[in-house]
């Protein structure tokens, strides 16, 4: 994965959230312990890490920072301050190289990185939309290249509902509901 699907994902997240900043924001977003404003805190926050364990080039953990978001910041401003972190990581992953590693659970390359930034974006995007009830779904293909990269093992099937399995969202038919699973960003 690269620059481009973050960008991509980011798109995603505007048309599916954009419209809805005047809605409820406390409330739960769909079944995290979190309200939708503190998910997309959350989204703003990893991906801002992200863009940093990259251009730190961390070998060895993960750098102390943390991204505090005002209270008086609303939905709104709370996308905007995503896309910036999304558009940083994006930045990053321009202009790191491909053997470039930093740590995420061990080295991990920029595609891995590019893949938790997608995965983030998706996955989140999806837990605010149910919690704003809203009928939005992660694009496919997107969904495909995140299992691809972080869930090699991921059942069959339709992409969508196999990254949401993965991620402790949905059952599947034979495959109970996850309660926990690991990301696959790390190189050998």
């Amino acid at each position: 994965m690269k620059a481009s699907d973050v960008a991509s994902a980011l798109d995603e997240l505007r048309r599916a959230l954009g419209p809805h900043t005047a809605g409820d924001w406390t409330v739960r977003a769909g079944d995290l312990d979190w309200s939708c404003r503190d998910t997309a805190v959350h989204i703003a926050h990893d991906l801002l890490a992200y863009a940093a364990q990259l251009a730190g080039a961390t070998d060895d953990g993960y750098l102390p920072l943390d991204l505090t978001v005002r209270e008086s910041a609303g939905p709104a401003e709370i996308l905007r301050v995503v896309a910036a972190a999304g558009t940083l990581l994006a930045t990053q992953l321009r202009a790191a190289e491909p053997t470039d590693r930093a740590w995420h659970w061990g080295p991990t390359d920029p595609s891995g990185f590019a893949a938790l930034g997608v995965n983030e974006i998706l996955l989140h995007t999806y837990d605010i939309a149910r919690g704003l009830r809203i009928g939005w779904r992660p694009p496919a293909a997107a969904c495909a290249a995140v299992l691809a990269r972080l869930f090699p093992d991921h059942p069959a099937g339709d992409p969508v509902q196999a990254l949401l399995w993965c991620t402790g969202r949905i059952a599947l038919p034979d495959l109970p509901r996850r309660t926990s699973w690991t990301l696959r960003a790390a190189v050998e």
